[in-house]
């Protein structure tokens, strides 16, 4: 283990002299309130899955006190072609996407172009006036009916809008469900996890034509709304979507290694995807396509398409988006540059759901929906280490992140593997907080 650490130590700093990767200014493990032998822990534990063949490689990444204690590498990014995980590795964060996105909305309110409960038909009319697909005949069939209500920019930020994922009609959630992914197929969507030449002003175009799973507000659904946030962004701030976030967000942030498309001279830092099966792990080559879940281990890689998904487009590295989550940890400034206001930081990481039915997409023991991450209820909810008002959010890959403002506490996981199959996710953040000696 200790051979380990030391070489996870030498790799951060090789990478830190190469310019690829800046991330946070480190300290000791006991300077920031933990322990160097629980984290060892820690890395025993993840290590684990990789002998078990649960995953081919991960990145974690623990900062406290707004500085990083842990940055470690594990396994391979490739296994065919022994490419080892290293700590500035890339990876598609697909969901995690969500919270920048949200960010990128903020700002924009926050300089007073609109209202978080304004109509977004105000700014984007192909979804001024939407159906709601409703049941009949017992949900043996459906129709469509006008909405009640308008669908709001805090819709689309709670995910209360009811827009929803064509994946999602492959893995669970109903007739209604998979009737509206059946829609979704006939008219083309794309989820932002495969090629796609489409852009998001083509997607709002075309779920402007197609009805809603239900009455906005009326419940949390998991879907494309931040896709439609994003066309939002160019159009109040007349940019792309990745001009606005690489200028706005990720330049004056120290992300360099974020973007929508990997540039070729970085393609070879990408680790490979990973879907298990009998007797191992299999590399996802090109593209998996079921009835309604496709995907790719290319979408983010080769010639740069014009599909800016704010839902699920960006990869990133750990220390990349440790910049960004330490940002919102600070009340929304980084090294200067503010981004948001502390009040709009508690908004977006404060229950916008109320008593909503959240679904099974956020976790057991969450506390509701805020505008962009998922909030936690704390020990006394689900039994687990933690803190009451952590926030969190994962992607389709198996990856993750949470930051707890009680404990000046950050975590990252970073894995290629889909579906994952294991509980690494859970098990990282308890490993983590039980190496915290020193409490706030």
């Amino acid at each position: 283990m200790e051979k380990r650490i030391r070489i996870g130590l030498l790799l951060a700093t090789l990478v830190a002299g190469t310019g690829w990767a800046q991330g946070l200014p480190s300290t000791t493990a006991a300077t920031a309130g933990l322990s160097e032998a629980r984290i060892d822990r820690l890395e025993s534990v993840v290590q684990g899955y990789i002998d078990e063949q649960a995953i081919a490689g991960a990145v974690t990444l623990i900062a406290r006190r707004g500085r990083q204690v842990h940055l470690q590498a594990y396994g391979m990014a490739d296994q065919d072609a022994g490419t080892r995980m290293r700590p500035d590795t890339i990876v598609r964060i697909a969901s995690m996407t969500k919270p920048i996105t949200s960010v990128a909305v903020l700002m924009l309110y926050e300089e007073g172009h609109f209202k978080l409960n304004d109509p977004v038909g105000l700014y984007l009319p192909e979804l001024a006036n939407l159906d709601v697909l409703s049941s009949a005949d017992n949900g043996a069939t459906f129709t469509r009916t006008p909405a009640q209500q308008p669908v709001t920019i805090r819709h689309l930020l709670t995910h209360t809008s009811g827009i929803g994922y064509r994946f999602l009609g492959d893995l669970g959630g109903g007739a209604k469900l998979r009737a509206l992914a059946e829609l979704y197929g006939e008219a083309g969507i794309a989820d932002g996890l495969s090629e796609h030449d489409g852009t998001i002003e083509d997607l709002v175009t075309a779920l402007g034509r197609l009805p809603l799973l239900h009455e906005p507000g009326a419940a949390f659904s998991y879907g494309l709304s931040d896709d439609v946030l994003g066309r939002l962004v160019e159009v109040i701030s007349g940019l792309s979507f990745d001009e606005f976030l690489q200028t706005r967000v990720f330049d004056p942030l120290g992300m360099h290694d974020t973007a929508f498309y990997v540039p070729d001279d970085q393609a070879g830092r990408m680790a490979a995807v990973y879907t298990p099966a009998a007797g191992g792990l299999v590399e996802v080559e090109g593209t998996v396509e079921g009835d309604h879940l496709i995907y790719s281990s290319t979408y983010s890689t080769g010639h740069p398409r014009r599909n800016f998904s704010g839902g699920a487009g960006l990869s990133s590295t750990a220390q990349d988006y440790s910049r960004f989550l330490q940002m919102l940890l600070n009340g929304g400034e980084l090294d200067g540059a503010r981004l948001l206001s502390p009040m709009t930081v508690d908004l977006m990481t404060t229950n916008q759901i109320g008593d909503a039915p959240a679904g099974s997409i956020v976790q057991p023991g969450s506390a509701g929906f805020g505008l962009g991450v998922a909030i936690r209820g704390g020990p006394e909810v689900d039994g687990e280490l933690g803190s009451a008002g952590a926030y969190y959010w994962s992607g389709f890959f198996n990856t993750v992140f949470w930051v707890d403002p009680e404990e000046q506490f950050i975590g990252i996981l970073m894995t290629q593997v889909f579906p994952g199959t294991s509980d690494i996710q859970d098990k990282f953040r308890l490993m983590a907080y039980q190496a915290i000696v020193e409490r706030q």
